[in-house]
């Protein structure tokens, strides 16, 4: 089997040798070649045609925006940013993502225990994109600057059929941020449950996430606090490092969060928050699964669907990664598979109701 091509662009000696040196750990892995630089990293990228290309996020010249821009656009060959543990490079990283890069990791910080994290996290990513086949859909070709986001959705009268929902639960992983981006903006102000939101992120990034997103949106998007009542109107994005309870007060779902027991891969977890939105809602659960790596949802939607709730999940054409709407379809857990595009408008109208105009 031939190994995966990698070119690493980083415009720091120390970071470029460490990215290297965790590469070449991996017999599944060739580094042909380094750049210190996005201009050097354009030109080596069409030179080398590698398989996968790991971009600094921020860089003289140019700078990374520029050249992942620039790559896409050429090549389409899969970029992974590696971005500072910062509100700056978390943005610069959100735009790479829309400019056409797939994924990122953090550079080396507290954010990880160790080395080791940092080097299972960019082998299993570039593992993943270096196999043919699972670049973005055509769906993801850039345009500068970066397109307005969605007008949220009218709702009109209602059907004489709907579900009574009480509150969505959104998971998604790697692609995640650029598809939130198509479907939150997009729902009106007036969407009938709250929103609960997993993000697979290092720490320090699911606030900034949900900054860009309320910036965007009709909808009130914050990041989970402990003792935040879950309400209609806002969208709750659970912070990296913890996974999130519900619980019952006065009539109120309440948030709390918790630190890991061990027992999960990803914190936060989808698996979790399924789960809790499923034991605090019942059949008044609805979740939606979006792009992403692995298999977490499937234990928690499982949950939500013993107790009655309704599971969407991404189709696989417009996913960065079909890997969690998948796992979830193949264990019989999705009722309905909607394109991205198509995700927002399915949502309002399974909670279709009348309940005034959509404006912010």
């Amino acid at each position: 089997m031939a190994r995966v091509k990698v070119l690493v662009v980083d415009d720091s000696a120390f970071m470029r040798q460490a990215i290297v040196k965790m590469l070449e750990s991996s017999e599944e892995i060739e580094v042909v070649g380094t750049a210190r630089s996005g201009e050097e990293g354009v030109t080596r990228a069409e030179e080398l045609l590698p398989d996968v290309i790991t971009m600094d996020v921020e860089m003289p010249g140019i700078g990374g925006l520029e050249a992942v821009r620039l790559i896409h656009e050429r090549s389409r060959t899969p970029i992974i940013m590696v971005s500072a543990l910062t509100r700056e490079g978390a943005e610069t990283t959100f735009r790479a993502l829309e400019l056409g890069a797939v994924d990122f990791i953090a550079k080396p910080d507290s954010v990880y225990a160790n080395i080791k994290d940092v080097q299972r996290d960019l082998l299993t990513k570039i593992a993943i994109f270096g196999r043919r086949g699972t670049r973005p859909a055509p769906e993801r070709r850039p345009v500068a600057p970066a397109p307005a986001p969605p007008a949220p959705i009218s709702v009109g009268p209602p059907r004489a059929w709907h579900e009574f929902f009480e509150c969505t639960a959104i998971g998604t992983s790697t692609g995640g941020p650029v598809a939130l981006s198509k479907v939150i903006p997009a729902l009106p102000a007036n969407y009938p449950t709250p929103i609960l939101l997993v993000q697979h992120m290092p720490l320090g990034f699911t606030r900034p996430l949900a900054d860009r997103l309320n910036a965007q949106s009709a909808l009130h998007v914050v990041e989970a606090a402990e003792g935040m009542i879950v309400a209609r109107g806002s969208v709750l994005v659970v912070p990296s490092g913890k996974q999130l309870e519900l619980h019952r007060s006065f009539g109120e779902i309440v948030v709390a969060l918790r630190a890991d027991d061990g027992s999960s891969l990803h914190v936060p977890s989808v698996d979790v928050l399924a789960e809790q939105t499923a034991m605090a809602f019942g059949a008044g659960a609805l979740g939606v699964i979006l792009t992403g790596m692995g298999q977490d949802g499937v234990k928690g939607l499982r949950v939500l669907k013993e107790r009655g709730g309704y599971v969407v999940g991404q189709n696989e054409a417009t996913c960065v990664v079909y890997g969690m709407p998948r796992a979830a379809a193949v264990a019989g857990l999705v009722d309905r598979v909607e394109p991205l595009e198509r995700i927002a408008s399915t949502l309002v109208e399974l909670t279709h109701r009348s309940f005034g105009e959509s404006s912010r």
